[in-house]
């Protein structure tokens, strides 16, 4: 192990001391020690980081550069004190364009193509309803698909109608409480997982065929081909997401709210905390992902800067 590999590994091990995950640090960072000791570099420059991140050919707006920079820099920073040669990369040197994409918005007809393509295109019994049930989930609760598959059998509470999200991202745990039609079609697809999935062998509440819990990168190669199959959001100028089942059911709430004529501002914190958001300013940014909602919005404001001026 060299001397630039042995500080990165304390550096590493006394970050996550302190509670940090970095998760992406701890994978970037072996690779950019791997390069200073190619190049003999004994500790950071801003000319080494600045190769190194630029390294692969990342084009303008692309987000690898400026990762890396950022976990470079947490990396020199911890350096510095150590070795008085090190050279810190200042902020800015590569910054971060961030590129905003716009959500697909399913339409209830949407939702019902892809689940009736899962039922009649998915062969296996089981893979059909879970993949159906799956996707109701995402487009009934709002909560991430993440927080779908961590879903274990003894987070539903059948009694009082809710979904137990436990420390989901940024630590937070909460209650989703579901309609009666989707508990419902929860406890369907239960009694048919337990049916055919006798021996399961991970008490996730969603399952695969080998009885274990479903994993992203199979239900993301699924889901693309559901709705490449489906032929939903053909048209669209970006192929529509898992994660924007979270967009819609936001975006339909929000509009709900506008065409009752309540509250909105009141009651953006209870949907910020539904969600599972940190705070009520990440639940506004649904607010761009639909013209209506935009149109709404600037409607009500009119109609209130129209009432102040009489």
């Amino acid at each position: 192990m060299s001397a630039l590999e042995q500080a990165l590994a304390d550096y590493l091990q006394l970050r996550r001391s302190l509670g940090h995950e970095l998760a992406e640090a701890g994978w970037l960072l072996p690779g950019f020690v791997a390069h200073l000791d190619a190049r003999g570099s004994r500790t950071v420059t801003i000319e080494t980081a600045l190769a190194w991140a630029q390294q692969g050919g990342t084009g303008r707006g692309a987000s690898v550069g400026p990762r890396r920079m950022t976990a470079v820099r947490g990396f020199a920073r911890y350096l510095a004190g150590i070795d008085p040669d090190t050279e810190v990369p200042p902020l800015g040197l590569m910054p971060h364009q961030q590129r905003w994409r716009r959500p697909f918005i399913y339409s209830p007809a949407d939702v019902d193509m892809l689940l009736d393509q899962a039922r009649r295109s998915i062969v296996s019994p089981l893979r059909a309803a879970t993949y159906a049930t799956l996707i109701g989930l995402l487009a009934a609760s709002g909560i991430r698909i993440g927080e779908a598959i961590k879903l274990d059998r003894g987070d539903v509470d059948w009694v009082e109608g809710v979904l137990l999200i436990r420390e989901s991202k940024f630590g937070k745990s909460r209650l989703v409480p579901l309609a009666a039609s989707s508990m419902a079609a929860l406890q369907d697809y239960t009694r048919l997982r337990d049916e055919l999935a006798t021996r399961p062998e991970a008490p996730s509440f969603f399952v695969s065929l080998s009885g274990t819990r479903l994993v992203y990168a199979v239900v993301s190669q699924t889901f693309r081909q559901l709705i490449n199959n489906a032929g939903v959001g053909a048209d669209a100028p970006c192929p529509p997401r898992l994660h924007d089942f979270r967009h819609t059911f936001a975006v339909r709430t929000l509009l709900g709210w506008y065409h009752a004529d309540d509250d909105v501002a009141a009651k953006i914190p209870s949907l910020s905390t539904y969600l599972g958001h940190r705070e009520p300013s990440s639940t506004y940014w649904y607010m761009s992902a639909a013209p209506e909602l935009l149109a709404l919005a600037a409607a009500r404001q009119d109609t209130a800067w129209s009432a102040a001026r009489s």
